[in-house]
C-alpha cells in the first residue's frame, strides 16, 4: 500500500501523523482514498480535476508532470509539496 507523506500544515487532518498509508494505483485514487480516511485533504490538494497550482506531487522522489494521472506502485512513496516561489534576480 502506498505511503503518503503529509505536509506539516495538513497534519491536523491526519491526527498529527506525518505519513499515512492509503490504497491507489494513481495519484487521483490515492487522493480520493486519503480524503475518505481523512476528510478535507482533497479540498486542500485539488482544484477542479487538477492538483492545485501551489502544490507539486512527487512519486518515489520524482516530481510528476502527469499530476492526478501519475501511476503509483504498491510500495510507492507519495509526497505533496508546497510550491516554493523564487526570488528576484
Amino acid at each position: 500500500m502506498p505511503t503518503v507523506h503529509i505536509p506539516s500544515l495538513m497534519q491536523k487532518l491526519t491526527d498529527g501523523r506525518s505519513t499515512v498509508q492509503v490504497e491507489g494505483a494513481t495519484v487521483r485514487q490515492v487522493i480520493n482514498n486519503l480524503d475518505e480516511a481523512h476528510p478535507g485533504m482533497k479540498e486542500r490538494l485539488v482544484a477542479g480535476h487538477k492538483i492545485k497550482p501551489n502544490i507539486s506531487v512527487a512519486v518515489d522522489g520524482v516530481v510528476s508532470a502527469m499530476g492526478m494521472l501519475e501511476k503509483v506502485g504498491e510500495d510507492s512513496e507519495v509526497f505533496f509539496l508546497p510550491a516554493i516561489g523564487g526570488g528576484a534576480a
